[in-house]
């Protein structure tokens, strides 16, 4: 059973700093990309930022560029979203995402992972 799991959420000042970690277990994502949503309140679920198969090739959502940086570690099986000067508009619950395809380009479209973490809720207070 392929089980992804979030951590690293939870309450931050605005331009403060989190890092959400993201453990997969079940199967071997290392030929997969891998990408973190978020969904606001009362909001639809939007893209954050993709990875690459192998880390070499990073993606983001304008609003987040600049400030979140994804990565990985293959050998841990684990993804990372260090995401600095938050702001309130950041508030969501953040979604890890597995890739469906062994591709080598990175998706934007939920449609396109096939595996979901539970979730992981990042608040900012202004």
């Amino acid at each position: 059973q392929v089980q992804l799991v979030e951590s690293g959420g939870g309450l931050a000042q605005a331009g403060g700093s989190l890092r959400l970690s993201c453990a997969a277990s079940g199967r071997t994502f290392s030929n997969y990309p891998m990408g973190w949503f978020r969904q606001g309140p009362g909001k639809e679920r939007e893209f954050v930022a993709g990875i690459s198969y192998n880390g070499g090739r990073t993606y983001y959502a304008d609003s987040v560029k600049g400030r979140f940086t994804i990565s990985r570690d293959n050998a841990q099986n684990t993804v990372y979203l260090q995401m600095n000067l938050l702001n309130p508009e950041d508030t969501a619950v953040y979604y890890c995402a597995g890739g469906s395809r062994p591709i080598s380009r990175i998706p934007t479209i939920g449609s396109e992972y096939a595996y979901w973490g539970q979730g992981t809720q990042v608040t900012v207070s202004s």
